[in-house]
């Protein structure tokens, strides 16, 4: 029966950010398809940030009305919104409406919305309901949490989105002038399309609901549990990597507070000073600026120059090195913030090249060597994985601190990101300071 329970937990998890991580992945080939181009990836950080309002209206309800949300109807509702927003988008992403004179997917933006209502939301329900089980069920969940971004990168791969090719295109009366010659790209058709992939994310969502059903059910006859696969300080911070407003929901956290305090009732609260409280609470502010609005919104300008397999790669491999570096920090933390504060410095460093490259764009540096495209995708991955490292370990020093402190931790967090969001949404999409090319015709001075 546990070995069951834990399998449930874990695919009710996959449920909770799959959507939007897919959609991310899936970028390199939609960003191909759809009007928007290259502008794509900062239309999607402001919707994310819009959809923030399910999360934040369910903790009003939280406070407001104390013990009348049931968190299972909210769950039932989002999932069932979430499967069905998928099957949409696999029937209506490309298409496309006139608006101001200018053709935009309309369609696709509006599905996006609903779904990333559904994971931020997910956020601030699935893991108080998970809180009715023992703890060592919870750290199962948190694990397919993390799946929820690693699989769909595995699939992304696997289907090899959005690689292309440069072809000799002839065009000319042929009355003996000769013909002349262009370079064009040609984009290969992916193993599968993006519907069978929208598809597959809403397979996913399915395994979720049904998981979730199973575990409703469940007899509440369990015996309180303090075996912990890792410590719960961390686990718990996991869950808010992707949406810090997730910290915010006090019910839920009053209640892992209580479960962690009866396993740990002796554990002293470690004490900082305000220099060290202000320098951790910037740390939060910047890291969730940089990682969920400054580079998603430049990601394309920063790998398209270097070929859509290199941007493929990058995407994929940063999205799965996301639960990577929250498994890392489970089995491997370090509370040090000399050491948190030169990994965030680091982490800017590769955003910094990053940005550096977005800003070249269409001509980077070493567009056309192999060890451009290398670099580039490494700096992405490694980009991702340290401010990563970093989310994890400043949760779990603000959450030892006290609840006030985290539900702080989370206002940070979601004001970086939305800085970060409302920043670059005008540079790139009204102002266009970064510049789209053409992997074949774009003509760079050597």
């Amino acid at each position: 029966m546990a070995l069951l329970i834990h399998f449930l937990a874990c695919c009710f998890g996959l449920g909770s950010w799959v959507a939007v991580n897919g959609l991310w992945v899936e970028l390199p080939l939609i960003v191909n398809t759809l009007p928007e181009g290259w502008e794509l990836p900062s239309y999607l950080t402001v919707i994310i940030q819009v959809a923030n309002l399910g999360p934040l209206l369910v903790t009003l309800m939280h406070k407001l009305c104390p013990g009348r949300l049931r968190e299972s109807v909210v769950i039932y509702t989002i999932l069932s919104i979430g499967i069905l927003s998928c099957f949409l988008l696999a029937f209506f992403w490309d298409e496309t409406t006139v608006v101001a004179g200018a053709s935009h997917s309309t369609a696709f933006f509006i599905i996006t919305f609903f779904l990333s209502l559904v994971d931020c939301t997910s956020s601030v329900t699935f893991l108080p309901f998970m809180m009715q089980l023992p703890a060592k069920y919870i750290t199962t969940y948190f694990i397919g949490e993390g799946l929820s971004g690693f699989i769909p990168g595995l699939v992304a791969l696997a289907q090899g989105v959005g690689m292309a090719k440069c072809v000799n295109n002839s065009t000319g009366n042929f009355t003996g002038d000769g013909d002349l010659w262009s370079v064009e790209t040609q984009y290969l058709p992916p193993n599968f399309s993006a519907e069978v992939f929208f598809f597959f994310l809403a397979a996913m969502m399915c395994v979720s609901l049904a998981a979730f059903c199973a575990l409703n059910r469940l007899p509440r006859t369990f015996e309180l549990s303090t075996e912990n696969l890792v410590p719960d300080t961390v686990a718990s911070v996991c869950s808010g990597l992707d949406n810090p407003v997730a910290e915010i929901d006090g019910e839920g956290v009053k209640r892992l507070d209580k479960g962690t305090d009866q396993s740990s009732p002796l554990l002293a609260k470690p004490k900082h000073s305000m220099y060290q409280l202000t320098f951790i609470y910037f740390l939060v502010v910047w890291v969730n600026a940089a990682t969920n609005g400054l580079l998603p919104s430049v990601q394309t300008y920063s790998c398209m120059p270097y070929g859509n397999l290199a941007y493929h790669l990058s995407a994929a491999l940063a999205s799965m090195s996301n639960p990577v570096a929250c498994i890392i920090a489970m089995f491997f933390p370090n509370r040090s913030l000399v050491f948190l504060g030169m990994l965030g410095l680091l982490g800017t460093g590769f955003g910094s090249y990053n940005m550096a490259m977005a800003a070249m764009s269409p001509c980077p540096l070493l567009q056309n060597v192999a060890v451009g495209e290398a670099i580039i995708v490494l700096s992405w991955v490694f980009f991702t994985g340290t401010l990563s490292y970093v989310k994890v370990m400043v949760g779990v020093i603000l959450r030892d601190k006290s609840h006030s402190a985290l539900v702080w931790c989370g206002a940070a967090a979601q004001m970086g990101s939305l800085v970060g969001s409302v920043t670059m949404f005008p540079l790139v999409s009204v102002y266009k300071l970064f510049k789209a090319g053409d992997f074949c015709t774009t003509k760079c001075p050597l």
